[in-house]
């Protein structure tokens, strides 16, 4: 198992002095060229689609999506990404009064136009479940599966977080069921979204005993608030420990 952190590529050398095996950055870093070359693979990216641009709603724009999809993973070939991580909370939000059915055809349609994509650049973009004090849709690993199952392509696979799980009060059963498509993890305490073990009140032996049995053993990226490199040492540790 690979541990990493969400953090700018601007800070991969402090990641990588403190014991990360890679960072995973958002999207917005990787096309930003003017960035030093990472000091840590980044095998993985996430915030996909900028809030400014719409997936769902009256403003969605298909032709500007497809356009930024090709642009992401072009760049993320270059980079050597092997995920793009669909949180993308602003982008997807349900606008007030819009029709609820209307906009998950939008979302399935920008996953089925997106899979082509990734699948060209060999890239498999993974569906985030966002609590619904970030979201109001695909707030469950149960949600994110239903799209994943509809899209019916290997290129569009499901994430779990263990922050959104726990704050939904989500059933490990329904991670249970994503394991087979499983791509990615997020893990950070429950309490304050704190770095794992930092708030010392939540279990991960239940989650990554599900995962271990289940036959996961890809990446854990810490997606955490208030994270810092004095930190890593730690956190590592306590992923490690919590893992074995």
């Amino acid at each position: 198992m690979k541990f990493g952190v969400c953090t700018s590529l601007i800070d991969s050398a402090a990641a990588s002095s403190v014991g990360w095996d890679y960072v995973e950055p958002m999207v917005k870093d990787l096309l930003d060229e003017s960035l030093p070359p990472p000091a840590l693979p980044v095998p993985a990216a996430n915030v996909l689609v900028p809030a400014a641009m719409k997936i769902t709603g009256p403003h969605a724009n298909v032709d500007w999506l497809k356009a930024h999809m090709q642009r992401v993973t072009a760049r993320a070939k270059q980079l050597g990404v092997e995920i793009l991580v669909f949180g993308s909370g602003g982008a997807r939000n349900v606008p007030d009064g819009f029709n609820r059915d209307e906009a998950r055809r939008q979302i399935a349609s920008f996953l089925k136009m997106s899979a082509e994509i990734c699948a060209a650049a060999n890239i498999t973009l993974a569906v985030e479940h966002l609590n619904r004090g970030e979201c109001n849709i695909i707030n469950t690993v149960a949600e994110a599966m239903q799209y994943v199952r509809e899209v019916d392509h290997p290129s569009i696979r499901c994430l779990v977080d263990s922050y959104h799980l726990w704050l939904e009060n989500e059933s490990l059963d329904s991670v249970a069921d994503a394991l087979p498509y499983l791509a990615h993890v997020h893990v950070a305490d429950k309490e304050g979204r704190l770095p794992p073990g930092e708030s010392g009140s939540s279990d991960y032996r239940p989650l990554f005993d599900l995962l271990k049995k289940g036959g996961y053993d890809r990446r854990i990226s810490v997606e955490a608030t208030g994270y810092t490199p004095d930190m890593g040492p730690r956190v590592v540790k306590f992923l490690k420990d919590k893992w074995n």
